[in-house]
C-alpha cells in the first residue's frame, strides 16, 4: 500500500500511513488510535465534532516525560538535579518536538481543518509538537510503556545526546541571567515587539542588561524570540568581558554598570544559583 501525501484538505476516511509507521520503527499501533492521534481539533470541528487528539496528547506528554527523565537520570549519574532539569527542558519542549516531527514528516499526515490548512498548520510548531505527543500516547495505549519507550528512544536519543553537549545553550535565558548576576548587571529585561496578523505573528525580542540593550531574536512565539535574544546577548557580553590578548577581568562599566555598584547588585535575590557546577 502506497503512503498518501495529502494536499489540501484530507478526507476523514482510514489513513494510509505506512511511511509514518516506518519512521516510527513500525511499533504496535492500533489504526483507530493512530487516526485519532492525527486528528486536530480544527478538523474535528468541521466533521461533526469527532474525537480529537487532545486526550492522547495529554497522555503522551506524561509518557515522554517519564522516559526522557529516566534516561537522563541513568545516563548522567554525576549531574545535579538542576542540570538534569535543564537537559529535560531542552529535550521536551515545543521547538524540539516540532523538529522531531519534521524529521519524520509527520505534518503531511495530520488531519486539519480548512483554516489551519490555509495558514500553514502543517508546519506550525504547536500543532506538530502536540501531535508527536498524541502519537506517543496512542503507541502507549496500543503496546504499553515498553513499546512507547522504544519509539521515544528512536526519535529522541539524538536530541538528548545533543542537549548534553550544549552547555549554556541548554537555556539561554537562564544562562544570561546567571552571567548578568555574576557581573552585577541585575536581572535582564526583555523588550518584545510583534508584527503580522494574529494567526501568523512574528515576534522580535531584545534584552536590556544593565543600561544597554543587547541581542536580537525572532520567532513565532515570545519564548522563542526571547531565547534568541538571550543567546546573542550572552555572546555579546562574553565577547566584551576580556579584550583580546589580555587577562583583564570582566568590564562591568562597559556593559552599563559602574564597578563600585556591582557589590549591591549581586545579592542572592537577583542571582540564579548555578546548578551546572
Amino acid at each position: 500500500m502506497r503512503p498518501v501525501r495529502r494536499q489540501g484538505r484530507p478526507s476523514p476516511g482510514p489513513l494510509t500511513t505506512d511511511e509514518l509507521r516506518a519512521a516510527l520503527g513500525d511499533p504496535v499501533l492500533d489504526p483507530e488510535l493512530l487516526q485519532r492521534a492525527l486528528t486536530h481539533r480544527s478538523f474535528a470541528y468541521e466533521n461533526g465534532q469527532i474525537p480529537t487528539n487532545e486526550r492522547l496528547e495529554f497522555l503522551g506528554d506524561s509518557v515522554l516525560g517519564v522516559v526522557v527523565t529516566e534516561t537522563l537520570y541513568l545516563a548522567h549519574p554525576d549531574f545535579s538535579e538542576g542540570r538534569l532539569a535543564k537537559l529535560r527542558a531542552a529535550v521536551v519542549n515545543a521547538r524540539a518536538l516540532a523538529d522531531v516531527a519534521r524529521e519524520i514528516e509527520l505534518g503531511q499526515h495530520i488531519l486539519l481543518g480548512r483554516g489551519e490548512e490555509t495558514t500553514g498548520g502543517r508546519n506550525k510548531a504547536s500543532i506538530l509538537s502536540d501531535t508527536v505527543e498524541a502519537v506517543i500516547g496512542a503507541i502507549h495505549l496500543s503496546g504499553g510503556m515498553g513499546e512507547a519507550a522504544k519509539v521515544i528512544h528512536r526519535l529522541f536519543d539524538p536530541v538528548m545526546e545533543a542537549a548534553a553537549s550544549m552547555g549554556a545553550g541548554l537555556d539561554w535565558k537562564t544562562s544570561l541571567q546567571e552571567l548578568s548576576a555574576n557581573l552585577g548587571l541585575g536581572v535582564p529585561d526583555y523588550l518584545i515587539e510583534d508584527d503580522g496578523p494574529d494567526h501568523m505573528k512574528t515576534f522580535v525580542a531584545r534584552v536590556r542588561v544593565g543600561e544597554r540593550v543587547l541581542g536580537n531574536g525572532t520567532g513565532r512565539s515570545k519564548k522563542e524570540a526571547e531565547q534568541g535574544a538571550a543567546e546573542t546577548a550572552y555572546r555579546e557580553i562574553q565577547a566584551a568581558q576580556v579584550a583580546p590578548g589580555t587577562n583583564a577581568s570582566p568590564d562591568a562599566a562597559a556593559l552599563g554598570t559602574a564597578p563600585e555598584d556591582t557589590a549591591s547588585d549581586t545579592a542572592p535575590d537577583t542571582a540564579v544559583a548555578a546548578t551546572d557546577a
